[in-house]
């Protein structure tokens, strides 16, 4: 069994239901003990924006994106944030919240080829 996991999240600002959920089981791998990565893309990175999570809370059963992010964050869990995905936004490496790192997709591909499954929201 694979001692990774990755989450892939494509989405915040257009669909913060898939960034909530996204989250949800990052958090449970997590919980599960495996090593776990999410990786932001396009619209996902600005789950990693200063100020950008806090606006999303889809309501019960789930608990708001900023308290999932911070759970995950505190837990030891990784984010990584497209790099390209950040200079189309315009966004700067200062822009993100602490634990969030900027990274190129070669990371991705470094992180899956170790055997770890990854879900996409």
């Amino acid at each position: 069994m694979a001692e990774k996991f990755c989450v892939t999240i494509t989405h915040c600002r257009t669909d913060g239901d898939k960034a909530t959920v996204g989250f949800v089981v990052a958090n449970a791998a997590l919980g599960s003990e495996k090593d776990t990565m999410v990786f932001l893309s396009t619209d996902g990175v600005y789950c990693a924006v200063k100020g950008e999570a806090e606006k999303i809370d889809e309501g019960a059963p789930f608990a708001p994106l900023k308290e999932l992010i911070t759970k995950f964050v505190n837990a030891g869990g990784k984010i990584c944030v497209c790099t390209p995905c950040l200079k189309k936004r315009g966004i700067a490496e200062s822009d993100l919240i602490e634990g969030a790192v900027p990274a190129g997709g070669a990371v991705l591909v470094e992180w899956l080829s170790s055997g770890s499954p990854c879900v996409a929201y």
